[in-house]
């Protein structure tokens, strides 16, 4: 394992053209590759980034999950996912990246919906569509003395954006109208990525959502089979786990940036979720 960081290192992609959107395609044999030591690290990207495998294969973990991507692939990478490179074979990758400011907010919605996400194979025909889209989109940051530049390029991405987010919700499920169970508990799941670090109880979420705590209980459980409890503490222990793996923080100092002023409460509860104690967890890591 590389020698960890302070804190989780944050990735900026490149932004010559217009705050907070990028969009590039570039091409990596296994002799490049091995000089990235920034892809090579555990790390998170600054935006919603997405990254379109159009040769070769890649060989990735996310959040503890290891996938082999082969071309033609897409995967959405969420701010808050941590992830690194494993290994490559000849990739060629068109990628764009957008943040909160230029995305559609029904888009945002969506992708917060389909998280976490998996890499998605694609047909040759929807793969060609993205492909030239890509294509035409990098085209155009080409045209910074356009004036409408920026809006050309914010128009476009959430273009590419939205071409993805079809795929992945057509390999979810249907499109169908959602009981009133299902629709608090999505709005539940949203409440709580936001504020897992700050509110630990569920009638903390419940009065958010201006119902009774037992409600969101029947509701939450009723739709996914476990308890308000259970999704806040599982929440936050994958941002322990991320900070446990990735950083060289102490257990104390990760309890407290999660909102736990008790260490021992906090080492207890990741016992209680994992089936072993925080340092354990960190120490089976180690090379």
């Amino acid at each position: 394992m590389a020698k960890k960081s302070r804190s989780i290192p944050v990735n900026t992609m490149a932004d010559d053209f217009g705050a907070g959107i990028a969009i590039e395609k570039i091409s990596l044999d296994e002799a490049t590759f091995n000089n990235l030591e920034e892809a090579k690290d555990p790390h998170r990207e600054d935006r919603h980034s997405f990254f379109l495998l159009e040769n070769g294969t890649v060989h990735i973990e996310i959040d503890f999950q290891k996938f082999i991507i082969k071309s033609p692939s897409v995967i959405y990478m969420h701010p808050d996912q941590v992830h690194r490179i494993i290994k490559i074979e000849n990739i060629t990758v068109s990628s764009w990246a957008i943040n909160n400011e230029n995305l559609n907010p029904d888009y945002l919605k969506l992708l917060e919906d389909i998280m976490p996400t998996k890499p998605l194979v694609l047909t040759n025909e929807t793969f060609a569509i993205i492909s030239e889209a890509a294509s035409l989109c990098i085209k155009f940051t080409e045209r910074k003395n356009d004036k409408l530049y920026h809006s050309l390029l914010k128009d476009s991405c959430n273009t590419l954006v939205a071409l993805v987010v079809s795929q992945y919700l057509a390999s979810v499920k249907p499109p169908r109208n959602f009981s009133r169970f299902e629709l608090i508990t999505k709005v539940f799941k949203e409440v709580l990525g936001r504020n897992y670090t700050q509110l630990k109880r569920p009638a903390n979420y419940a009065e958010k959502l201006n119902i009774s705590t037992p409600y969101l209980n029947e509701c939450v459980k009723n739709t996914t089979g476990f308890s308000v409890s259970y999704h806040i503490q599982h929440r936050v222990i994958l941002e322990a786990k991320r900070l446990l793996y990735h950083s060289d923080k102490s257990v104390k100092e990760i309890a407290a940036e999660l909102g736990y002023d008790d260490c021992p409460y906090f080492s207890r509860l990741f016992t209680k979720v994992t089936g072993t104690t925080a340092l354990a967890f960190r120490n089976k890591n180690l090379d």
